[in-house]
């Protein structure tokens, strides 16, 4: 996922697994729901834009990979629901 986001070297993919590590382990001890893919993407993401080394193609997938997400598990859990409910 790195090299397709920005091209990094060792010490930036460092930072990165760092902050993601930091986020996501900071998150849980406050019982907070995050997604760690979320959070490292958005490192990555940081890194490419401060470098000026973002790769915009795969950053818009990304993103509408989560937002086509949350609609569409909800009309499968819709369906599904429709095909077990008792009736």
């Amino acid at each position: 996922m790195s090299h397709k986001i920005t091209e990094m070297n060792p010490g930036q993919g460092l930072a990165a697994n760092l902050s993601t590590a930091l986020l996501v382990t900071t998150a849980s001890y406050h019982g907070l729901p995050v997604s760690t893919t979320h959070v490292s993407v958005g490192a990555l993401l940081g890194i490419g834009i401060t470098t000026r080394q973002v790769k915009w193609s795969p950053v818009f997938k990304v993103l509408l990979s989560w937002v086509v997400t949350l609609p569409c598990a909800a009309v499968i859990a819709a369906l599904v629901y429709w095909l077990v409910r008792p009736r």
